[in-house]
């Protein structure tokens, strides 16, 4: 049961992931997380950086959809000036939205991976709804009420993994 926990990959950011490697996977699509995989929970808009990867992705005809847990008007902000498809009130980690956004793709679950920065909602929903998953640092160490909650319980299940040597990269 744990190893759903455990994502395929770990990268430092979201800048760390490149469509050509994507496509040497048969990757054609991305399910992202929003707050804290693409840019600080506290910020409204998309940075230069991440517009210019949405472009580069757009570019290599990889299709992006965004899945969060938050409410309806803080990824449609987001997510309207990069025209990229999202699913707000995703209730991560249940497997609806996932297969929502793949559905909407038009791609099968091996040709689509799921990024986010936290194991009990992006990592582990993606797994069992049978993607390639992979983990990212959160880009700031300041979350939610929530999300604090879920960090605490994710720094235990990572030290326990660790010791059995199932992870082996660095916070």
């Amino acid at each position: 049961m744990l190893k759903k926990f455990l994502p395929n990959e770990h990268v430092k950011s979201i800048f760390d992931i490149h469509p050509d490697a994507l496509k040497l996977k048969g990757i054609k699509g991305i399910i992202t997380d929003l707050d804290n995989t693409l840019v600080a929970w506290d910020v409204k808009d998309a940075t230069p950086e991440i517009v210019q990867w949405f472009k580069l992705m757009k570019e290599h005809d990889i299709k992006v959809t965004i899945i969060s847990n938050n409410n309806q008007e803080r990824v449609k902000f987001f997510s309207e000036p990069l025209d990229t498809p999202y699913v707000f009130s995703a209730r991560k980690p249940l497997s609806k939205a996932f297969k929502t956004a793949a559905k909407e793709m038009h791609l099968n679950k091996d040709e689509i991976v799921v990024i986010g920065d936290q194991l009990l909602t992006d990592v582990l929903g993606g797994n069992f709804a049978g993607f390639y998953t992979i983990l990212v640092v959160p880009i700031v160490q300041t979350d939610g009420k929530i999300t604090r909650i879920n960090r605490k319980i994710e720094r235990r299940i990572l030290n326990y993994m660790r010791r059995k040597g199932k992870v082996t990269w660095e916070e």
